[in-house]
């Protein structure tokens, strides 16, 4: 059903359930309050003068999605300032997030068969929805959503967790929720949210609260570095915890506080990239609202050391400059690549796991900071009746010291000597296409380590330019660890810092018909003949660890090689 002038106010208190509108009034869906929308201004910034270019249109990036040239998409979301109540939206959100949609064989009416599952019917009830308990109660952002809108957003979210029963914290999910019932149908919004919420490539929503915690411990590491001048200021005005405590409501200075002009141009890029440019922007606050303390007595020390948290979203609510050069400001940051991010994140998430779940020195297991992802009672089982190097207690102990992300998932055992044999070659059809992995090792003598495998192992027969095979490949997740006689996790030494290590220490995995080697660099920390019977461990450069084996050399008693489930 189209939208008309006429009848969009009725249209905004009766929307159906299980009506579906395609046409947009005003680039805004019928459960938005639009008059609240246009009387918002840009506290009386001057125009923009000049001739300005023309606005990309939707078929145009559309097509350029369709050829995979999403570097050419990025810079035209960046740089394209479409109007708040542009129709364009209507289509371009539901494709951008459409990119990151695992489940592709999600079949028409999907989401209308989950809600009669969910609630027993289409019809949108007037009594209040119980939200699911990783919601945060109090950042239910509604922007300008119609009653109507509000409960339509509150069984999206309903629906989503059931769907996604991992998800145990994720405040973040319902003002996204909002935003896009802004522009699109119901149906669209939680397809949206899906392809979000499942994306591998991309973080854009956190889903557990050592995630949430990784995510704004990150945000404060980088302002350290990138935002320097305002991260000394507020440590001067506002010394001791109080900056952890600013910094742990970092997202909400963008979702809470910016106008909703600005805050639609963000998603604009945010749905296409990720959460890196929520990081962006909210460096862009902190340098800006430094600025404005050195200038304006509003924020006088005085008048926000106190509370500076509060005083950055109100500030935000005035934000002195135009969505185009917030953004602006915050795509010309130098030196905020990806890797760095990645690499600062993985850090982070390191150090708070091995500092809540683990002392190495003692042989008893600590109760882990966040107990939302072990693994299931089932997979226990599953575990202890096939495995032959891994007890329950090794078994939380790994769990304890894998990525955030992964525990989301349940361990599958892929390869074992026991039942498939020693060759290499059975090895590589069981186990080559599955990413991450964890490979096992129990040796003659009784010792059990081994290795998380960040990337595919498949990745030995990828070609570089000149058309040769790359000796090493994975990335700096990959880590080696040790549970019998010792306990340890040796990491990657590039998470230390921030300086150049050089090749010598980035030789993660190498492969190739006649062996397997982890870690390089003057050693090899594992490395396997291809007949999976005799290995090989020394320290390398890539993890800086001990031999895993006294002896240095070993006879493979058992090789085990584990993968995840709905990865």
């Amino acid at each position: 059903m189209p939208y008309h002038r006429a009848d969009t106010s009725a249209q905004a208190d009766k929307l159906s359930g299980i009506v579906e509108e395609s046409d947009l009034y005003e680039g805004f869906a019928p459960h938005v309050e639009t008059s609240e929308i246009k009387t918002l201004d840009f506290y009386n910034l001057p125009k923009q003068t000049g001739k300005e270019p023309a606005l990309r249109s939707f078929t145009e990036i559309q097509q350029l999605l369709q050829q995979g040239k999403k570097h050419i998409v990025k810079n035209i979301l960046r740089e394209n300032s479409w109007p708040i109540n542009s129709p364009i939206r209507s289509q371009l959100w539901p494709q951008l997030c459409a990119q990151h949609l695992t489940k592709s064989n999600v079949l028409d009416g999907f989401y209308w068969e989950m809600v009669h599952q969910v609630f027993g019917t289409t019809e949108l009830s007037e009594k209040p929805i119980m939200l699911p308990a990783f919601v945060d109660a109090t950042h239910c952002l509604p922007y300008h959503l119609t009653g109507t809108g509000r409960s339509v957003a509150d069984r999206i979210v309903n629906v989503l967790g059931y769907d996604c029963p991992d998800i145990t914290y994720s405040p973040v999910l319902y003002p996204i929720t909002s935003l896009l019932l802004h522009f699109m149908s119901e149906e669209e919004a939680y397809l949206c949210l899906a392809g979000l919420v499942g994306s591998k490539e991309k973080t854009f929503i956190n889903q557990t609260k050592l995630q949430h915690e990784v995510t704004w411990k990150t945000v404060m590491q980088i302002a350290k570095k990138h935002a320097k001048s305002a991260v000394a200021y507020f440590q001067r005005i506002c010394p001791g915890q109080k900056l952890e405590r600013v910094f742990m409501d970092w997202c909400w200075w963008i979702l809470a506080g910016l106008p909703f002009q600005h805050l639609v141009r963000i998603m604009d890029c945010y749905f296409h990239e990720g959460i890196k440019v929520l990081y962006r922007v909210a460096l862009v606050i902190l340098n800006l609202f430094h600025k404005e303390c050195q200038s304006n007595n509003e924020w006088s020390p005085d008048n926000i050391k106190n509370d500076i948290g509060n005083a950055l979203i109100k500030f935000c609510k005035k934000i002195p400059v135009s969505p185009a050069k917030l953004l602006h400001a915050a795509f010309s940051i130098r030196g905020l690549s990806t890797q760095y991010i990645s690499r600062i994140f993985i850090k982070t998430e390191m150090l708070l796991k091995s500092r809540s779940v683990l002392n190495s020195g003692s042989k008893q297991l600590i109760k882990s900071r966040s107990s939302d992802n072990l693994p299931t009672s089932q997979s226990q089982v599953n575990i202890q009746m096939m495995s032959h190097t891994l007890t329950i207690r090794e078994l939380f102990t790994l769990w304890s010291w894998l990525p955030v992300r992964i525990t989301m998932y349940q361990p599958v055992l892929l390869y074992t000597t026991e039942e498939h044999g020693c060759s290499l070659t059975t090895f590589y059809v069981r186990v080559e296409q599955h990413e991450p992995t964890l490979l096992m090792i129990k040796t003659c003598n009784n010792e059990v380590f081994g290795a998380y495998c960040s990337s595919r192992w498949f990745e030995r027969n990828v070609k570089d330019d000149k058309g040769q095979r790359q000796a090493y490949f994975g990335t700096g997740e990959t880590f080696l660890f040790s549970l019998y006689p010792e306990r340890a996790k040796y990491p990657w030494v590039g998470i230390e810092g921030d300086r150049d290590l050089g090749h010598s220490s980035e030789l993660f995995m190498a492969a190739d018909s006649k062996m397997i080697t982890i870690g390089g660099g003057e050693g090899q920390a594992i490395w396997m003949d291809e007949n999976i019977r005799f290995g090989k461990t020394d320290s390398c450069k890539t993890f800086n660890n001990p031999p895993l084996c006294p002896s240095g050399d070993f006879e493979i008693r058992v090789l085990e090689v584990y993968g995840f489930v709905g990865i």
